[in-house]
C-alpha cells in the first residue's frame, strides 16, 4: 500500500492530564464554561508502560493508500454499502439547517470516502471513513502479508502523539505552535465558519481544508499529523472513567462499550480539542468528514 512506518520504542509516560477547568479558561478565554466542565475524562494522570515496540504509519492513511486496499480487496466501505452515505462541505449549507446545528452537511449518498465537498488529492488523509472500514484495511493488510496490522490503542496513540513531551501539543503549550506543526482551525478556514471565530487559532496554517500528509513539521519520533489533519480511530471503546482503572502496562481499553475512541483533533479542530490529552469517541459505524486513521503494525518478538 506504500505506507511509510515508523519505529516507536518501548518505554513509559505520563498519560492524561491534570489541568482544571479554571486552568484551561485563562489559556483558552472564549471556550464555555459548560464544555470544560466535560474533560475530565482527561484525568486522573497516571504512569503507562509500552512494554513492546511497534511500528506506526508516519502519516496518516491517504486516500491513495486505502483506494488501492478498495480495489485490491474488493472491500465496499460503509458510507457506499448501506447506502446511506456520509458527511461533506458545501457552501450553501448552514449548520442552522440541521437540528445539531451540524457544521456539515450529511449523512447523504452524495458525500463518501471519495466525495468530501473539497479538493482531496491521493496524498490527502481519507477521511469519512468508519472504525469498521479501518478495521477491515488492518485485517487484509494482516492477512496478505502475514503480520499483525492494526488500529492504535489510546495509550499507545498518546505515547505517540506525546514522543517525550509533557505539554498541550507535541511542538508546546501555547496555540501558535500549531501553525508550523498542524493543520487545525485556523483563521482561513473560520471564514467558512464565522460563528466559531474566536475559538479559531492564531494565523492561518496554509490549508483551510485537509492537507497533503507530512505538510507539517514532525514530532520527535518523526511522525507527521498526530495533531491535526484528520481525527484518528483508536482500538479501544471509549469509557469516560477508564483512567481511573486502567492496568499500568499496556492498556487495552474497556472490555465492552458503545463508542470507539478517537483522537488527534481534524483541520476543524479548535485549539481546545487539538491538545495531545483530549479524547473523543464515535459509534463504530459513524463516518465524518473530520475523521480517518492511522495504523500500526506489530514488531515481530525479539524485533523491532
Amino acid at each position: 500500500m506504500g505506507i511509510r512506518f515508523v519505529s516507536i520504542p518501548a518505554g513509559e509516560f505520563m498519560m492524561g492530564s491534570a489541568e482544571s477547568p479554571r486552568e484551561l479558561a485563562r489559556a483558552f478565554p472564549h471556550a464555555d464554561a459548560r464544555r470544560l466542565a466535560q474533560l475530565a475524562d482527561e484525568g486522573p494522570v497516571h504512569r503507562v508502560r509500552i512494554t513492546r515496540a511497534f511500528w506506526m504509519g508516519a502519516h496518516e492513511v491517504t486516500v491513495g493508500q486505502f483506494r488501492r486496499f478498495v480495489e485490491a480487496s474488493g472491500y465496499v466501505p460503509e458510507s457506499v454499502a448501506d447506502g446511506t452515505g456520509a458527511y461533506g462541505f458545501s457552501p450553501s449549507y448552514s449548520a442552522r439547517q440541521s437540528e445539531r446545528e451540524d457544521a456539515f452537511e450529511g449523512r447523504s449518498p452524495r458525500y463518501s470516502w471519495q466525495h468530501t465537498g473539497f479538493a482531496q488529492s491521493d496524498d490527502h488523509p481519507v477521511v469519512n471513513v468508519t472504525w469498521n472500514d479501518a478495521m477491515a484495511m488492518a485485517r487484509w493488510l494482516s492477512r496478505r502479508e502475514g503480520a499483525t496490522y492494526r488500529l492504535p490503542t489510546e495509550a499507545e496513540w498518546e505515547y505517540a502523539a506525546r514522543a517525550g513531551t509533557r505539554t498541550r501539543y507535541p511542538a508546546g503549550d501555547a496555540p501558535d505552535v500549531l501553525l508550523a506543526s498542524a493543520n487545525t482551525f485556523d483563521r482561513e478556514a473560520s471564514l467558512r465558519w464565522p460563528r466559531w471565530r474566536q475559538q479559531t487559532g492564531p494565523g492561518s496554517d496554509g490549508h483551510p481544508f485537509t492537507a497533503p500528509v507530512g505538510s507539517y513539521a514532525p514530532n520527535a519520533f518523526g511522525l507527521y499529523d498526530m495533531i491535526g489533519n484528520a481525527w484518528e480511530w483508536c482500538a479501544d471503546w471509549y469509557g469516560e472513567d477508564y483512567y481511573a482503572r486502567s492496568p499500568v502496562d499496556d492498556p487495552p481499553g474497556p472490555a465492552t462499550g458503545n463508542a470507539r475512541a478517537r483522537r488527534g483533533g481534524s483541520w476543524h479542530t479548535w485549539p481546545l480539542y487539538s491538545r495531545v490529552a483530549f479524547r473523543n469517541w464515535n459509534t463504530p459505524q459513524t463516518r465524518y468528514v473530520l475523521v480517518g486513521f492511522r495504523l500500526v503494525r506489530e514488531a515481530p518478538q525479539g524485533r523491532t
